[in-house]
């Protein structure tokens, strides 16, 4: 009888406390990594990101997302933007990828699509969305290509237009574009809301296709810098999509803003700063309207935005900051004005007594915990040498992680898994900014 009430007991507390969903940990892997190489290294392989340097990766994850597919522009079909690296049978990615949930049977791998990856005829975005043929053909495509590789579902990346950057004024241009606003502004997109009703048809449609398949999922990533009031109507498609990936960084850029350096991603409005700069209000915004916490996750990037100090820039390297366009290209990204993590690593702990080598990076934390970290380098005195970085770390990825789990929301994703240590050059421990972003969930 004693047995029978203590079991009893347990049903009903069992009963009475809620399931809580464990937080999910989005890895992204852009195939670009595939064929990165090194400038200047014996070994210029050791740049590229394989699909095998993912293993000790895929223990932190709950999903991997692979990117990117694209859009055939004649057909609107759903396609692979490098078939030889993911399907044909000397790389077979797709395959490679999703045979790791033999290895990690709790991990579901997605099909990215778009992702700011796919740059052919790129108005086709737009164009598919306006005709509800062209969403079929996209949306059968699709799911065929998800089911024949074994994918669990599909991510919807997609390319809508951006908000114009803030611009640098003189004090007559201010005074002029106060006069142009008290007109109206400018719209970036002629029909925002044809496409907001396109894109959510679009996911009605997807939702509808992949639920006649087993367990397949469907997930929306919101690229920087992409008004979601606009585009996305939160009430109309929230309860069709498992996850929402927020990418709330990039708010600063060279190419956006190449006059002027500031935080990329901070979590809170530094102070007179734009109010929807920031992650927290992009978070309000999804909050707000209907969606549940459970499913938002906030993106975190793995690399920084430089730019190049000159002669008028401040010594004191606080931002907002006067720049004068992108910071050189690196090694390993080869992109100017961009940095993967062990890249700036290496730049914080280069010493600045040997000959010929340019002084390290000076790194400030933020102790509010709420901005973000940065690091500086002064140009000399012929204004060459100087450089401006905005950019995450272990800490402040585990401070969004935090942030994440105060706002009882749905974890955090990763952007991406190339981009962080994950060779282990900075510290020794690979994948330091995913590590520390799991731990702090």
């Amino acid at each position: 009888m004693k047995i029978l009430v203590a079991f009893l007991g347990l049903v009903a507390l069992a009963v009475a406390t809620p399931t809580v969903s464990p937080s999910k940990v989005v890895c992204y892997y852009d195939s670009k990594s595939y064929v990165r190489e090194f400038e200047g290294c014996i070994y210029p392989a050791q740049a590229r990101m394989l699909p095998l340097d993912l293993d000790p990766a895929l223990s932190f994850c709950t999903h991997l997302v692979y990117g990117y597919a694209g859009i055939q522009p004649d057909t609107y079909k759903m396609v692979s933007l490098n078939e030889n690296l993911d399907i044909d049978r000397n790389h077979a990615n797709y395959r490679t990828l999703t045979n790791f949930k033999t290895k990690y049977p709790g991990l579901k791998v997605l099909l990215s699509v778009g992702g700011d990856a796919d740059t052919e005829e790129e108005q086709k975005y737009n164009l598919l969305l306006e005709s509800p043929t062209a969403r079929t053909a996209f949306v059968n495509s699709g799911v065929l290509l998800a089911e024949q590789h074994g994918f669990d579902g599909i991510d919807l990346a997609w390319q809508f237009a951006r908000i114009k950057p803030k611009k640098i004024r003189s004090t007559w241009g201010s005074i002029w574009h106060g006069i142009k606003k008290t007109f109206g502004t400018t719209l970036v997109d002629e029909k925002e809301a044809e496409h907001r009703e396109g894109f959510t048809a679009l996911v009605r449609e997807m939702k509808a296709a992949l639920n006649l398949k087993p367990n397949m999922q469907l997930s929306v990533t919101v690229l920087p810098n992409v008004n979601a009031s606009i585009y996305y109507d939160v009430p109309a498609i929230i309860n069709l999509v498992d996850i929402v990936n927020l990418n709330a960084f990039d708010y600063y850029t060279p190419s956006r803003n190449p006059k002027e350096a500031d935080y990329t991603a901070p979590i809170y409005k530094p102070q007179n700063r734009n109010e929807l700069l920031n992650v927290d209000s992009a978070v309000s915004y999804w909050l707000t309207s209907g969606a549940p916490s459970n499913k938002i996750v906030i993106g975190v990037a793995t690399y920084g935005r430089t730019w190049k100090m000159d002669g008028d820039s401040e010594i004191s390297g606080v931002p907002p900051i006067h720049v004068d366009g992108p910071g050189e290209a690196g090694p390993y990204t080869k992109t100017e004005g961009l940095l993967s993590y062990p890249e700036i690593c290496a730049k914080l702990i280069n010493p600045n007594h040997q000959k010929g080598m340019r002084p390290h990076l000076r790194k400030v934390t933020d102790p509010s915990k709420r901005f973000g970290t940065y690091g500086f380098r002064l140009p000399d005195d012929n204004s060459e040498g100087g450089l401006w970085v905005s950019y995450e770390d272990p800490d402040t990825a585990g401070q969004k992680a935090t942030y994440a789990k105060s706002k009882n929301l749905g974890g955090v994703s990763i952007v991406d898994l190339s981009m962080d240590d994950f060779r282990g050059l900075c510290s020794g421990d690979k994948y330091p900014i995913l590590r520390a972003a799991k731990y702090r969930l």
